[in-house]
């Protein structure tokens, strides 16, 4: 759902006959919906039982996707790719599941292939977006959408049984709205901070705004008995760690699909690009998608066999060295392709140690909670990158026109940068591992 629209928007600009800005509002509002729901259902999920709440979540989504089907205008897609965020609330909760009903020699396993199958997603609905783009109407994209959210939430109705924990309580409905605001105000600054000038008084504004909120929220929660975020539990422990390493990990996973098309859609006139089409450069992605779920069961034995601490670090660390191997810009499509699965290999075994680590550090009651602040901070990484590329890719374009072109595009110098930054963030996630307490694997056996 994250990566849908990404190709389709230059195209979506002229359909609906709006400025590129207003169409950028179609990965926006998926992205603020998913950062505020994904914390609100893990926490309705350790209340009220994961599986109602995840139907909820996937009956937001398939009516979401039916509204883009048949959108006509971009006020009425924006809606829809909202709702279609709420489906994000499922990654953490299907987390949840897996501690509920999984044994627990098979647990590490079943959580890195879960998590995992974030990467794959993004990995595969970049191509088949940018085919159905070049060659279909683009509503044929949330056709699809539909029949797979509705086979989904069908899926789940059949197949996931009740959670036998429900916790019961109170929702904390002025944390839930105390969170909204403060999530909204700091994406929205983030992610519109290149259109709006991040001195100018509306980004600002939206930072100010977001902090002064977001002090408010933290005193509610420290006082409130039963608070949406339990921030002494998340603070006090190593989960924090995790959750800094979550969002720099999200940082660096999202640079990927923010360089990796646009490097292989330059001409070769310019003397780094690739040349190639919008299909083909999306195919170039899938590899590492496929890389991803092929070493998830590995991962999965690492966490077992060295500890969720170390195959998180490791994970990073080759995030990391392959960023760096792509600053030279060297091989073509042959040194990006390899760029992109050397990245999903790490990917696979840090998206494996993360869950493994929240679990083994939180009680089952608060599982659901713990996983949905996880994904929340790799959802706000992968805006703040975003915005970040964006801005690193668009600053030297003067320096890299090309002779007979109607546009500038990104510089060499500008790309080198864009892949040392994503680099540095993964090595920083790296860095992060010595804070994290010695445990247990998820699967039980003892870490070296």
């Amino acid at each position: 759902m994250n990566t849908l629209p990404v190709p389709m928007l230059p195209r979506l600009s002229e359909v609906l006959h709006t400025s590129p800005s207003n169409a950028s509002w179609a990965v926006t509002a998926t992205l603020l919906a998913a950062a505020v729901c994904t914390p609100i259902s893990g926490r309705l999920g350790d209340m009220y039982g994961k599986r109602r709440v995840m139907l909820w979540c996937l009956s937001l989504m398939v009516a979401g996707s039916l509204l883009c089907a048949v959108a006509d205008s971009v006020l009425v897609l924006v809606v829809g790719r909202a709702l279609q965020g709420t489906g994000a609330g499922v990654l953490p909760l299907g987390l949840s599941v897996m501690r509920d009903e999984v044994a627990p020699e098979r647990l590490g396993r079943a959580l890195a292939l879960m998590s995992s199958s974030v990467g794959l997603g993004g990995a595969l609905g970049f191509p088949l977006a940018a085919f159905m783009a070049q060659y279909v109407d683009w509503h044929a994209v949330y056709w699809l959408a539909t029949v797979t959210s509705a086979a989904n939430l069908l899926l789940v109705r059949w197949c996931v049984p009740a959670s036998p924990r429900a916790t019961g309580g109170r929702f904390d409905h002025v944390g839930a709205f105390g969170l909204t605001v403060v999530l909204t105000l700091l994406l929205l600054g983030i992610s519109r901070g290149t259109e709006w000038g991040w001195t100018g008084p509306y980004t600002l504004g939206a930072f100010g705004g977001a902090a002064v909120t977001g002090w408010v929220w933290a005193h509610h929660q420290l006082r409130c008995p039963e608070p949406l975020v339990d921030l002494r539990a998340s603070v006090g422990t190593s989960l924090l760690a995790t959750h800094v390493a979550a969002l720099l990990v999200g940082f660096s996973m999202f640079a990927l699909s923010m360089i990796l098309p646009q490097l292989l859609q330059l001409s070769r006139a310019t003397g780094y690009g690739s040349g190639l089409s919008m299909v083909s450069a999306g195919f170039c992605l899938a590899p590492a998608g496929v890389v991803m779920m092929l070493l998830s069961p590995r991962a999965a034995g690492a966490c077992a066999r060295w500890g969720a601490r170390s195959t998180l670090g490791c994970g990073a660390a080759v995030m990391g060295l392959g960023y760096a191997a792509g600053i030279p810009l060297w091989g073509g499509v042959w040194g990006v392709v390899a760029v992109s699965v050397v990245v999903g290999a790490g990917l696979a075994f840090a998206f494996a140690a993360m869950p493994a680590l929240i679990v083994a550090d939180v009680r089952p009651g608060q599982t659901a909670a713990a996983n949905g602040l996880n994904t929340l901070m790799r959802s706000i990484g992968m805006t703040v990158s975003s915005a970040v590329m964006t801005e690193i890719l668009s600053r030297d374009r003067d320096a890299a026109s090309v002779a007979g072109a109607a546009s500038l595009v990104p510089s060499a110098a500008g790309f080198r940068t864009a892949f040392a930054t994503a680099a540095l963030a993964a090595v920083a996630a790296a860095a992060l591992t010595p804070a994290l307490r010695r445990r247990r694997g998820a699967g039980g056996s003892p870490a070296r």
